[in-house]
């Protein structure tokens, strides 16, 4: 998530080619998790409603299995 949001902060809202004025965001997903994730961020011009994508990569974070996160209720039987 954090990745999400971090590669939106780093983009440029495009400025509409019909009516000149800076887009909105809309959305951001993930349309590739391979080696290099894509993240694709959908703006929408608030005056003519065209939309426009932008796409942006994220370095993948890995992490090792005994560092995630383990349940921490225990059955005792």
């Amino acid at each position: 998530m954090e990745g999400l949001k971090d590669s939106l902060g780093q983009l440029e809202a495009p400025v509409c080619p019909n009516c000149h004025v800076g887009m909105r965001w809309f959305r951001s997903e993930l349309v590739q998790d391979d080696a290099q994730p894509l993240i694709a961020h959908l703006f929408i011009c608030p005056n003519c409603k065209s939309a426009q994508r932008r796409h942006s990569e994220v370095t993948p974070v890995r992490m090792p299995p005994e560092k995630l996160l383990s349940p921490r209720l225990r059955v005792v039987g």
